[in-house]
């Protein structure tokens, strides 16, 4: 019979995936208004070990209220920048020797499962209306897109960023041998 880990043993778990995990992760989240975005894409964040986050456009930073209520206190655990322009994220990403890839639909755009997501990545998402402006388009080093097969064109940008993020550690952790869970 299975049965839920407790909670030392998740504890363990997540230890010995970070053991595992040696690539920096950032994000760029440009021009993203939704507080409940915002939290959601912060917690994620938190979860899959981001590093640093740069608003840009204006973006809702997760000090919003509302933003706190998907969050739960998870910006506390990932460096965020308050909103700057699009490109001058970008550069920041990249001095800080970020390789920067959007998720976005573009003509050159890669599938992201085929991006080169392993090293130092800095993925940059934009607003639910109009993506990534072109201005960071011009400025990123490549750009993917998400895959999708259904009657549906687009995604929440939580989850975007989301199924972005663990694309890049699954690419990551792939390319070595897995890790000793130490989980009994």
């Amino acid at each position: 019979m299975r049965k839920q880990l407790r909670p030392t043993d998740v504890k363990r778990l997540n230890r010995t995936w970070r053991r595992a995990t040696e690539g920096r992760l950032a994000l760029i989240v440009e021009s993203v208004t939704s507080p409940f975005n915002i939290g959601s894409i912060f917690r994620t964040a938190a979860a899959f070990g981001v590093e640093t986050v740069w608003l840009a456009g204006n973006a809702t930073p997760p000090s919003n209220p509302k933003a706190q209520k998907t969050a739960l206190g998870t910006d506390r655990l990932v460096a965020w920048h308050e909103p700057v322009p699009g490109a001058e994220a970008v550069r920041a990403a990249k001095d800080d020797g970020f390789t920067v890839v959007a998720v976005e639909l573009t003509a050159d755009a890669v599938p992201l499962h085929e991006a080169k997501l392993t090293g130092d990545v800095c993925l940059v998402v934009g607003g639910e209306d109009h993506g990534c402006s072109p201005a960071i388009l011009e400025a990123a080093d490549a750009v993917a897109y998400i895959p999708q097969v259904g009657r549906v064109g687009s995604l929440n940008v939580a989850v975007a960023a989301a199924l972005a993020v663990a694309e890049a550690r699954r690419q990551e952790w792939s390319a070595g041998p897995p890790p000793s869970d130490g989980v009994s």
